[in-house]
């Protein structure tokens, strides 16, 4: 069975037509979970009229990360497919990607391509958003190349990476899947079966500034959790490094010394540490820290 996992907050009419575009699916035995996360608007009231048909949990305002997370602790299926609640899925998505999965044994993850809408325009994603197919862990490392909306995950996955990170605010998806694609292929099924809708003042990556920062974040927890080899250290750094240093500058330009000096000092610590460290022992961790809170 597929357990659907939409996570909402105060966006009744989007969500209306997610669940709807989850249901619509069409051979496949799935359960479809919807967790409101706090919503103050009619979301309640949108969600009963779905009756018996989905299982709604609803909690206390806590972010994305903690929503998706409440869905899987509940899902009951083997594999999990989640839907933005602003996002759309075509009826063949959730077939498809079982098919492709079926015929992939050695796959526990898989995303299909997307249509992408803005403002109710369809427009083309640029050469750098590509999506990965495989072992694409130092791909992802620049940009979150995964979509949420368009990926069916094995549940065992997140036994062995852990559930999404609760304390970021935003790229909490950037983080899951460089965990993922850090142990595991990421298959792609070269179909657009997820309509990506943006455009909307919600929108984490509209609402959220300087998103750069947690993606620092991220890569200093891979370097502070992660086992990684010295090839992978040095990619991580590297991009920690050019991304400290652009986001350093936006400090700057903004007034905010401090936090220019911290995210620096946090590059240079960490390049430090790499470079110091026991040649002859395990490639591992090195103390990855937060910034800037």
């Amino acid at each position: 069975m597929i357990s659907v996992v939409i996570p909402t907050f105060n966006r009744s009419a989007f969500v209306k037509e997610a669940v709807a575009s989850a249901l619509a699916q069409v051979n496949v035995d799935m359960e479809v979970i919807v967790v409101d996360d706090g919503s103050t608007d009619d979301t309640g009231e949108v969600l009963r009229d779905f009756g018996d048909r989905i299982t709604v949990y609803r909690q206390e305002n806590a972010g994305v990360s903690s929503a998706r997370n409440t869905g899987i602790r509940n899902a009951k299926g083997d594999w999990i497919a989640f839907l933005d609640s602003d996002d759309l899925w075509l009826p063949r998505k959730l077939s498809a990607q079982s098919s492709f999965l079926s015929a992939r044994p050695e796959l526990g993850i898989c995303q299909t391509e997307e249509i992408w809408v803005r403002n109710g325009r369809r427009v083309n994603p640029k050469k750098h958003h590509k999506k990965p197919d495989g072992h694409c862990f130092a791909d992802m490392l620049e940009r979150c190349l995964v979509s949420p909306s368009a990926v069916m995950i094995h549940r065992d996955i997140f036994l062995d990476v852990g559930l999404f990170d609760e304390s970021l605010p935003a790229c909490e998806d950037y983080d899951m899947w460089l965990r993922i694609g850090l142990r595991y292929p990421i298959g792609l099924l070269r179909e657009a079966l997820t309509i990506k809708r943006g455009g909307h003042a919600d929108q984490l990556s509209a609402s959220t500034p300087a998103l750069d920062r947690y993606r620092i974040r991220s890569l200093a927890g891979l370097l502070g959790r992660e086992t990684l080899n010295r090839d992978q250290q040095e990619l991580v750094l590297s991009v920690i490094e050019k991304k400290s240093h652009i986001y350093g500058i936006g400090c700057l330009r903004r007034g905010r010394v401090d936090e220019a000096q911290t995210v620096r000092s946090l590059a240079r610590n960490l390049r430090r540490e790499l470079q110091t460290a026991d040649a002859s022992a395990p490639a591992c961790c090195i103390a990855g820290r937060p910034f800037g809170e």
